[in-house]
C-alpha cells in the first residue's frame, strides 16, 4: 500500500455561519487537536490547528457581508493526525476546492464540491489518468422525465402531417402528390421513434 507523504489543499473554499463557527470551535473535531483563535479587524477569525509534532495550519475566516465566515484556504500538511482533522473540517463544512493527496511517484488529486468528492484524476510522470467522476445519473432521469421536448416535437410533427395531408387532398400532379407522400413516410417514422 502506498504511503502518503503530505496533503495539499490548492485554493480551498469553506464557509461558515456564525452559529456553525461556534459550533465548530466546541466539536469534537477541534477538541482532538491542538488549537488557537485569532481574532482579526473586521470580525474574521484565524483558527491555527497544531499538532503535536508542531506543524501548524493556519484557516483564516474572513467575516463577509452576508454574515458568513469563508475561509480560502492553500497550505499543505504532512503528519497524519493533523492532515486527518483538517479533512475532516473540510467535508463537515462542505469545502470545495482541490486537494491533492502526494504519493511517492504519483499525486491523486481530488476535486471537492459542496464537500462531496465530484473527480478523482491520478498526475503521474506518465500522464493523467481519470479514477472518478461524479454523475447525477438520478438527477439526468428526473431531468429527461420532465423535458417535454418530444411532446413539442410529436405536436409539430401532428401539425406538419395535417397540412401535407391538406395539400394532398388539393394535388393535382401526380409528382406532387408523390412527393407529399414522401415528406409523411419520414414524418411517420419519426413519430413511430418518438413514441416508441
Amino acid at each position: 500500500m502506498a504511503h502518503r507523504l503530505a496533503t495539499e489543499y490548492v485554493n480551498a473554499i469553506m464557509q461558515m455561519t456564525d452559529v456553525q463557527m461556534t459550533q465548530f470551535l466546541q466539536s469534537t473535531i477541534a477538541s482532538q487537536i491542538n488549537f488557537r483563535v485569532k481574532v482579526m479587524e473586521g470580525g474574521g477569525q484565524e483558527i491555527v490547528l497544531e499538532d503535536e509534532s508542531g506543524e501548524e495550519v493556519h484557516m483564516p475566516f474572513e467575516l463577509r457581508g452576508d454574515g458568513l465566515y469563508v475561509c480560502e484556504l492553500s497550505c499543505r500538511v504532512i503528519t497524519p493526525h493533523l492532515t486527518n482533522a483538517v479533512r475532516r473540517i473540510f467535508t463537515a463544512f462542505k469545502g470545495s476546492g482541490k486537494v491533492n493527496r502526494i504519493y511517492r511517484g504519483f499525486i491523486m488529486s481530488y476535486d471537492y464540491l459542496g464537500g462531496a468528492v465530484r473527480r478523482i484524476t491520478q498526475l503521474s510522470e506518465d500522464g493523467c489518468s481519470l479514477v472518478y467522476e461524479y454523475k447525477d445519473t438520478a438527477g439526468e432521469l428526473q431531468r429527461l422525465y420532465n423535458s417535454n421536448e418530444t411532446e413539442k416535437e410529436i405536436e409539430s410533427i401532428h401539425r406538419n402531417i395535417n397540412d401535407l395531408l391538406d395539400q394532398r387532398i388539393a394535388a393535382v400532379a401526380v409528382s406532387d402528390i408523390g412527393n407529399i407522400d414522401e415528406q409523411l413516410r419520414k414524418y411517420n417514422q419519426r413519430l413511430f421513434v418518438l413514441e416508441a
